[in-house]
């Protein structure tokens, strides 16, 4: 009987691992929108650079994860990752939709930051919050193309970019 009893319940568990915890907020559309890979070019601080992104949902769907790898144009050894963590955040019945993430790149544990915004008619804006800054994220999203952007407001409020992209999707490689 008890062999039974725990057939059932690694069954149980297995069923499970492939659905979102009871009552955890949706990751919004406009970030699940972006699953599958990129690539293009861009600028960062004025600095030409190539990007690839590869994004898909994680933790059973309840987060959603987008790994960006990118190398200046001019020197390849100049390379930069980052992993973005969205996930929906719970609001009161009728309230606007809210996305909750977390930033971790390859400057290390000391740059890392947490982040909050909503979906926006076409994509999604991400603010995350650095001691010297705010850096806002806006992610647009067209019909064959997305735009990422990335503003730094300082303490007088003034907005400036940071760092400008343009991607198109791609296929993903094996594996």
């Amino acid at each position: 009987m008890s062999v039974v009893v725990g057939v059932w319940m690694i069954a149980a568990l297995a069923a499970g691992s492939a659905v979102q915890e009871p009552g955890a907020a949706a990751v919004p559309s406009q970030v699940t929108a972006l699953a599958g890979c990129w690539q293009g070019a861009g600028a960062v601080m004025g600095k030409p650079v190539t990007i690839r992104l590869a994004a898909r949902p994680i933790a059973d769907g309840a987060l959603f994860l987008i790994e960006a790898d990118s190398e200046a144009t001019a020197d390849p050894a100049d390379q930069y990752a980052a992993h973005l963590i969205f996930g929906g955040k719970s609001a009161p019945e009728g309230a606007v939709e809210t996305i909750s993430a977390f930033w971790a790149d390859s400057f290390g544990g000391d740059y890392t930051a947490t982040g909050s915004g909503a979906p926006t008619a076409d994509g999604f804006e991400v603010a995350y919050a650095y001691p010297d800054a705010r850096f806002i994220n806006r992610w647009t999203l067209g019909a064959a193309e997305l735009k990422w952007t990335i503003t730094m407001r300082g303490d007088a409020g003034a907005e400036e970019v940071f760092a400008a992209y343009e991607l198109t999707r791609t296929a993903c490689a094996p594996g």
